[in-house]
């Protein structure tokens, strides 16, 4: 069996940027060659265009990946990464530090999450860990928060169920966050009082609660409902 080759902090490490904001993206580029032993393998404006540049025949060995983006974002380019190569390190490099949208990332198929704002010591430091150590830790995205999102894709998790709910459950959800009573839910959504109880009994079993209180607690908490 042929012996599995690591990457080392003395290579050379192909990396790909991917963000809609050009002047941010060309200075990106110009902040990690500055790094030392790193080339822009190529640039792209977002997923798709991503897709369409990457060459099977010679990969980057990470990606740095932005969330927002138009045609296909950060989540969709990534779990696309995970799916077709999964040896590409995807570094997400965003505006936003809320556990959901951390969570959602890793699970598409993120090796690390870093701000836009941080310092470019830990920009550099999270390259390298992603590419020779195949996460970066932090204290934004620490690896007992890792090994709890492993632990809840395993146990059926509330995020995991999240991405479970069908259109109508979630619309009925939102609704339950309003002071409609389950029949006025039940006209403005053109179904029966019976079916509604229907998607309420199935939301109390799914989401572990067992009343509209914890249907509301379980919306805001998972960015369903914005107060």
């Amino acid at each position: 069996m042929p012996k599995l080759y690591i990457k080392s902090v003395q290579d050379t490490f192909k990396v790909a940027v991917v963000d809609d904001h050009v002047l941010l993206r060309k200075g990106l580029c110009e902040l990690i060659i500055g790094f030392g032993n790193y080339v822009i393998q190529f640039e792209a404006d977002n997923g798709q265009d991503f897709v369409s540049k990457i060459n099977p025949s010679d990969l980057p060995d990470a990606v740095l990946m932005d969330v927002n983006m138009p045609l296909m974002d950060g989540y969709e380019a990534t779990a696309w990464i995970k799916q077709y190569y999964p040896a590409i390190k995807v570094l997400i490099l965003s505006m936003y530090d809320n556990e959901t949208s951390i969570i959602r990332m890793f699970r598409a198929g993120a090796r690390g999450y870093i701000l836009k704002d941080c310092d470019p010591r830990d920009l550099k430091s999270a390259l390298i860990s992603v590419i020779t150590k195949e996460y970066y830790y932090s204290d934004l995205v620490s690896s007992k928060l890792i090994n709890n999102i492993r632990k809840q894709d395993d146990n059926q998790s509330p995020f995991q169920v999240l991405s479970d709910l069908n259109e109508r459950e979630i619309t009925f959800l939102k609704h339950a966050c309003s002071e409609l009573t389950y029949k006025e839910i039940a006209d403005k959504m053109f179904l029966s009082p019976r079916t509604i109880d229907g998607y309420r009994d199935a939301l109390f079993e799914k989401l572990g609660v067992s009343t509209r209180v914890g249907l509301v607690l379980y919306a805001i908490k998972h960015g369903i409902v914005v107060l």
